[in-house]
Order: structure tokens, then sequence, then C-alpha cells
């Protein structure tokens, strides 16, 4: 069966790895543009994921069974749409259905309309008009927590928790005044503060029945004790501890159900893998975003969990069949702690080279899947972006899989690396 998988990162590299682990049949993979790891696993072949038309081409020419989509932008611009239209098996959503995390005003309408639990919010046309908001008090006084975001895609950067009001106005001259694109600040959403406990439910969905992943929990900020900006992610965990049945059950009952049907009421039925960002608040689970792909690191900790042959379940989604599939996921919990570059988020420096990846990946229930590495002119291994690696592992205890993964880290090396040492200890806050 011929496969590609469109993306380049860690998230990617732990997709191929896990149709390879549990294949029940020979699968040819091409994966677009893919990296320097990806490269060892699959074909990688120079086509950017942005390229709708060229993506279509090669699928076409290379007679693809069934494509996947990793990153959120092609998802966004209609590339399912595209697909289709051309007779393409493709998993993932239309591009009416990607509005649901390509903006978050849709997005929040959408959980409105439909009586899915979220926190308050207002949507802004411009800074002035969303200063205005904040300086009404609907949100609280000048000391209070609250949350600003862009409207559009911002690859992880585009939402702010702001202690105060100041902080509040700051990040919005921020986001307006092009820390991230112009099309992704045309509008702007001011949201109540919520606290409780963050967990990350992502699940299959083929629009008409779903299945559900383990629950995950994931780590955005760069620094330690949840200090400094927001990162697309430094580290995930999996473990049985974040999410109790009850909650589960309930979270099925008033978030994800809804949303399906929601989906489907309204003209784009929901197929490929939904993401739901929750807070677990004092009054129960509340949605604070949706995504409509695998996470990125949260793909890497889940996938090392999964019995199943991978692209038996992509094929039942594309054939509207998921309802008769049953999913087998270990009872071990996992983890996935990100090695990124010096510089990253801001300005990442690629081209140092990394040195211990060999006594790393033969370790015991450990996989590094790469996210950003090329190879050099000697063969070498050199960073290549901002996110490098994600070292994933795991064992009978979140413990025992965060020692492995911290283990191993210890092997690798380059100039400038950085990491962070509480993934699965601390409590995000963003």
């Amino acid at each position: 069966m011929r496969l590609l998988i469109i993306g380049s990162g860690g998230r990617e590299h732990a997709l191929i790895w896990a149709l390879r682990r549990n294949a029940t049949r020979p699968l040819e993979i091409s994966c677009t543009p893919g990296n320097g790891g990806i490269a060892e696993i699959a074909e990688c072949v120079p086509v950017n994921v942005g390229d709708i038309s060229a993506l279509t081409s090669f699928a076409e020419k290379k007679r693809i069974d069934l494509s996947i989509v990793g990153p959120e932008a092609p998802l966004a611009a209609g590339i399912v749409d595209e697909f289709e239209k051309r007779g393409l098996r493709i998993v993932g959503p239309s591009r009416d259905a990607a509005r649901l995390e390509s903006s978050k005003a849709f997005a929040k309408d959408f959980m409105r309309r439909h009586s899915i639990p979220t926190a308050r919010y207002r949507l802004a046309s411009s800074a002035n008009e969303a200063v205005a908001i904040l300086q009404s008090g609907e949100f609280g006084g000048q000391a209070e927590p609250v949350v600003v975001k862009a409207d559009g895609l911002a690859a992880g950067k585009g939402v702010i928790v702001a202690e105060s009001r100041p902080e509040a106005v700051k990040a919005i001259e921020d986001l307006m005044g092009g820390a991230i694109s112009p099309e992704a600040t045309r509008r702007i959403i001011i949201e109540e503060a919520l606290t409780g406990r963050e967990v990350s439910l992502l699940l299959f969905s083929d629009g008409k029945d779903f299945r559900l992943m383990p629950a995950s929990r994931d780590h955005k900020r760069v620094g330690e004790n949840d200090t400094g900006p927001n990162t697309g992610g430094m580290g995930s965990i999996t473990d049985a501890g974040i999410l109790a049945n009850a909650s589960r059950e309930r979270i099925v009952r008033e978030i994800v159900e809804p949303t399906l049907r929601g989906a489907r009421d309204e003209g784009f039925p929901f197929r490929g893998i939904l993401f739901v960002g929750l807070m677990l608040t004092p009054k129960g689970p509340s949605v604070l975003e949706y995504n409509v792909r695998f996470g990125d690191p949260e793909t890497q900790a889940i996938m090392v969990r999964l019995n199943s042959d991978l692209c038996e379940v992509f094929q039942a989604i594309s054939e509207t069949r998921l309802g008769k599939l049953d999913i087998d996921w270990s009872d071990d919990s996992s983890a996935c702690v990100v090695l990124a570059a010096r510089g990253y988020p801001a300005k990442p420096e690629p081209g140092a080279v990394i040195d211990g990846l060999g006594f790393a990946e033969p370790m015991k229930s450990v996989e590094v899947f790469h996210a950003a590495t090329a190879r050099g002119p000697n063969g070498e291994w050199l960073t290549a972006g901002g996110r490098v690696l994600g070292v994933t592992a795991k064992g009978e205890t979140l413990e025992l899989a965060l020692s492995r993964c911290y283990g191993a880290i210890a092997r690798i090396h380059w100039n400038g690396m950085h990491y962070r040492r509480d993934i699965g200890r601390a409590s995000p806050k963003t």
C-alpha cells in the first residue's frame, strides 16, 4: 500500500514510525518534505506542504493509495477538498471543518451555538477595540488575568495569558504589531482566564463515529516552572492519572459528541483527527481550543502506546467504517521531552553538530523522533530548526517513562541545546 505523509516534524516521524511498527501489510511510505530522521524510514520528497497543486500532482503520479496530513496550514488551505476533487483518498478535515482551528473566532461562536462549555469571550477587529474591551471591566479589574488570542493560525504563538491589564495591552500591541502574520490578527479574542488542570484529548473521527486516544498533557512555555514565551510545545505526557473515567465520560457527553454532531448539522462532518484542548475547572470541563490534526509533541507520546495497525485506522476513517474498529492501546505511561536549538522560540540557530544519538537510540523503550535535523557533508547529524528532537519513552509508571527520557537525553549534546527538566512534574499554565 502506498502512503503519503504530509509534513516535516517530529509528529510526522512518529506517525511513520507507528505505521511501520504495527503494519500488517507491506507499506511504501513517502513524506513531503520530511526531515533527516524521517529519511531513514521513508522516502522524502522536497515538496512544500503549502504547495497543494504540487502535492496533488505527486500523489497522482506516485499512485498514492492514502494521504495523511500532519500540519494545520494545508488543512486550512483546503488540501482535503482538492485531493477529494481529484479522486484521491486523504485523511483530514475539509476546509470548512478546519475552521475549528484556523479561526478561533469561528470556533468560539460554534461552541456558543452548540452549548459547548468554553470561557466567556469578546471579539475585536482592531487594537483599539480590544483595549476598550479590556478597560470596560467585563473581564475583571486591572490586576486580574485575561487571555488574548489571535484569531488565525500562529504556530502555537498566538495565545497570551496576561496576568494584568498592562500585560494584556502589550500582548495586543505585540500581536497587532507584527509578532505574527497580519492574516492571523485581523481579529483578536479577549477571553476569560480559566483555572484548573489542563488536558488534551485527541480522537479519530470518520464523520459518523469516533475513537478516543489516551489523554495527554503538554507544556507550552519554553522555561521550567512554566516561564517564558509560549512555544509549539516543549514536552508531553500520557498517564492514567491525567483524566478520570468519570471526567472522560462527561467530556464525551458534553463536548465531543456535541462538537461532532454540530459539525454534521452545519454541513461539514468532521473526518480526521480532532484535538480538544481542555481545562478541568471546578465547574467542569471547558474547551480552551480545538486543533484539527495531531498535536506535536502529543503525537510522539501517544503513538508509542499504540498496539493496533495505524494504517488500518486511517483506512477506516477514509471509508467511514471506524465504528467497526477496535483500537488497542498499551496500559503504559509515556513522555516526550523536546530538545531545542539555541534561540528557540525567537530565532533558533541551525547547523550545530548533534552528538550522542547513537548512544541514546538503542536504550530500552526509548524512541528519538527527529523534528528538525539534516545530514552534514560527512554524514553527521545537524540541527535544522527550533525544535530538533523529541526524546520519547514509555514505562509502567510515568516516573519510569520520564526517567528513561532523561536518561537518554543525558547522552545527547550539541552547542546551545536546551530543554525542560520538569516535563510531567510541573502543572502547565497555558
